[in-house]
């Protein structure tokens, strides 16, 4: 990490890398586990800093792929065997129950890395 990146960036951005593949963690969620900030701020650093990691893997809380990157995403997500349903429009959406992950070292957590459903839209 650079000398110049804010000490809570490189906490975010460290955190975005330990996401295992296949799992998320909400930008809410990377606050509360680095204890500091909120969403918005975990977001604001994804936005300036995350493009040198695993930026897919941290996500709105609704599943929603990020607005603009959301072809690159889905394309990591199913690379990565990353949970995923559609919407009643069609629309794919990362399923949050199965492929959330709580930061606490196991590579699974029990929630599924990807096996089971394969329900993703082709986009």
């Amino acid at each position: 990490m650079s000398e110049e990146l804010p000490a809570y960036a490189e906490r975010v951005l460290e955190l975005a890398e330990r996401i295992p593949p296949g799992r998320v963690m909400t930008y809410g969620d990377v606050a509360e586990w680095i204890g500091e900030g909120g969403p918005r701020q975990v977001g604001r650093v994804m936005a300036l800093y995350g493009g040198a990691v695993p930026w897919w893997r941290v996500v709105r809380a609704d599943g929603v792929p990020l607005p603009g990157s959301e072809r690159r995403a889905l394309e990591h997500y199913r690379a990565e065997a990353t949970p995923l349903r559609l919407t009643a429009g069609g629309d794919p959406r990362l399923d949050m129950r199965r492929a959330r992950w709580g930061g606490d070292g196991a590579e699974d957590g029990g929630a599924g890395g990807g096996d089971g459903d394969r329900d993703e839209a082709h986009t």
